[in-house]
């Protein structure tokens, strides 16, 4: 079976592009070895959103890596989720852990993290961080590992 078979909308169509927020973009297929753990990383270095507060432009590198389970997103769809925060306003943390989130809604990894490196404004760089492993296994004692050894 082809991932085209598995129902992926936007694969291999016109893109078209979210103006707000647009977590229902993303799209997972199924993952031929979920009994291995191995991870998988993304990297968006042209994350854009705005500041909520002034409305500004704020610019990062999204580095997203997980560890999949089941499901895995699907990259086209993840670039266009990603591309629908350019007009949304919301925090550094803020973006951070709500792609987190949207990421574990959407297919349960066995773990995952997600880092903001944001550009400078006002002298100052905000780098969130944020983390998760399945509750009550090795993937949660990984994920405490992590965010207590975590140094960027």
């Amino acid at each position: 079976m082809n991932r085209m078979d598995e129902g992926l909308k936007g694969l291999g169509r016109k893109t078209e592009y979210r103006q707000d927020y647009a977590p229902e973009v993303l799209e997972t297929f199924e993952n031929k070895h979920p009994d291995n753990d191995y991870w998988v990383r993304f990297n968006c270095p042209e994350f854009t959103s705005l500041c909520p507060i002034t409305g500004q432009p704020d610019f990062a590198e999204i580095r997203i890596s997980y560890i999949p389970a089941r499901r895995m997103v699907e990259s086209k769809s993840l670039k266009l989720y990603l591309f629908s925060f350019r007009n949304h306003g919301d925090f550094h943390e803020d973006c951070v852990n709500v792609i987190m989130k949207d990421l574990i809604a959407l297919m349960q990894p066995k773990y995952i993290e997600v880092t903001g490196i944001f550009t400078p404004r006002g002298g100052i760089s905000i780098w969130p961080y944020a983390n998760y492993g399945q509750p009550g296994t090795k993937y949660e004692q990984l994920a405490q590992r992590r965010l207590e050894a975590h140094d960027m």
